[in-house]
């Protein structure tokens, strides 16, 4: 990478801590920390949705299935579409009712709010635990972009560290606001960066149709090329996490109304799909186009068979463009990961500190105090988090893991919180309990599971299961 290029990516993340610092000086209590002063727009906030749901791990994961399967992994983020624009007609009117005579920092306390306490807190620790793994992905797909970008400079390990650095500390220090407001800058850097430079460049530096045809057989042009299998599994573990996704919650809180929330979810659903999806899978099809040609031998690469799928979109970049643009558009996916991990960190950090740590021990009172207690939690839990991601191989396995743990315990008591007149929360509790377990258990224990379904398809299952026995069981006991 050339010196120019450095430069370049190192003002970005010079500038990027500086955006923490400021908001560091402006932050005056948990409200502005964790929620933003309940006052941004929905263009802020419909940017931070998509920057936040897409972001630097499922845009390393799309290139990563552009170049395995072509233009049918723009299916993956169809599925966000879907989430984001049912949630906004299904839950931000509820939860912005509720808001209006309660304040909330979390998605617990919301849950919380039909349920028992109880339940409010296992909700909590399956949140917390859920947003650390997906943290951790955004700092893998970090590490994995440098590796690539500056081989044989710098190795993954080193590579985590210094992204898990960065984002740790400018989150810590600026919370909610510097993330928002630094994912509305990431995004258009990333956007204009696919848009202007990485797609046309990629494209013509690979000879076009013409190129692309003679190595690619036709099923990478088909949206066909994809099971059934494989649709409901992204399906089902991404559309649910738009109704138990903390970081969702956070933005919907952080909205001026429910108007500028919902409106803030139309931007996010578009975005995803089909603008940011065909834009990631072409990217890593591009990729797979460029292995075949030889462009990737200088590096020691010479097939397919001899990269992860994950590293064809950063190894292309690294090729074809040319010194300035390269790490320009370096510091635009850097942005997308940071504005996935930034948040992620920032949901986490909530769940724990609100709706565990504050129920068995006392934080001191005082916004500042309270305000430099969430700041040193934060700090705690991004070191963590950058720990897990050093023993993690693949980003998008590990996205996936950590929305289907979320989704298989926390889904079913919110869909019956909003839709069912007597929900009751023992039910809530145990479905929480064996949904996720259930779904924790089969991907630790990797199983093969019939028809190639996701494991979390019987967790929800069994969470669905659970909850409609016990709570049918209790109301007919009531009726006796």
């Amino acid at each position: 990478m050339h010196l120019l290029d450095i430069s370049v990516f190192a003002l970005y993340m010079m500038g990027v801590i500086g955006i923490g610092i400021y908001f560091l000086i402006r932050n005056k209590g948990v409200d502005d920390f964790y929620v933003g002063g309940r006052k941004i727009g929905s263009v802020h906030v419909g940017l931070s949705v998509v920057a936040t749901d897409v972001g630097g791990g499922f845009s390393i994961g799309l290139g990563g299935l552009g170049f395995v399967m072509g233009l049918a992994g723009s299916w993956m983020l169809f599925t966000g579409l879907v989430g984001a624009w049912l949630s906004a007609v299904l839950l931000i009117p509820r939860v912005k009712k509720l808001e209006a005579t309660k304040k909330f920092y979390t998605f617990p306390q919301f849950l919380g709010s039909f349920y028992t306490p109880r339940v409010a807190m296992l909700a909590g620790i399956i949140s917390a635990i859920g947003y650390l793994g997906f943290t951790s992905s955004q700092v893998l797909a970090g590490a994995i972009l440098a590796e690539a970008t500056f081989t044989p400079m710098l190795d993954r390990q080193t590579a985590l560290i210094i992204m898990g650095i960065i984002v740790i500390v400018y989150t810590a220090m600026g919370g909610i606001k510097a993330v928002i407001y630094t994912d509305t800058i990431q995004w258009i850097i990333l956007m204009s960066g696919l848009i202007f430079i990485g797609i046309p460049v990629a494209y013509f530096s690979v000879g076009g149709m013409t190129g692309i045809r003679e190595v690619l057989p036709p099923e990478y042009f088909s949206l066909a090329n994809i099971s059934w299998q494989q649709i409901l599994n992204w399906a089902v573990t991404i559309i649910p996490i738009w109704f138990v996704g903390m970081t969702l919650y956070q933005r919907i809180y952080a909205s001026r109304d429910r108007k500028q929330a919902q409106r803030a979810w139309y931007i996010a659903g578009l975005f995803e799909w089909p603008v940011m999806a065909f834009m990631g899978v072409l990217l890593g099809l591009f990729a797979r186009v460029a292995i075949a040609q030889g462009m990737f031998e200088y590096l020691g690469f010479t097939s397919a068979a001899d990269i992860d799928s994950e590293q064809g979109l950063p190894l292309l970049l690294r090729t074809v463009l040319p010194v300035g643009l390269m790490g320009l558009m370096m510091a635009a996916y850097f942005s997308a990961i940071m504005s996935t991990a930034d948040s992620c960190l920032m949901a986490s950090s909530g769940n724990f500190l609100t709706d565990i740590l504050t129920r068995w021990f006392k934080v001191p009172e005082g916004r500042k105090a309270f305000l430099l207690v969430s700041q040193g939690l934060t700090l705690v839990l991004g070191v963590i988090a950058l720990l897990l991601a050093s023993v993690m191989p693949s980003v998008l396995d590990l996205m996936l893991h950590s929305y289907a743990f979320m989704v298989s315990g926390l889904f079913i008591p919110v869909i019956a919180a909003l839709f069912l007149k007597k929900a009751h929360s023992t039910a809530a509790f145990w479905s929480m309990i064996l949904g996720g377990g259930t779904t924790f258990t089969l991907i630790a224990g990797e199983w093969s599971l019939p028809l190639g379904l996701d494991p979390n398809i019987f967790g929800i299952t069994i969470a669905l299961v659970s909850f409609t026995l016990i709570n049918f069981s209790i109301n007919l006991q009531n009726k006796k």
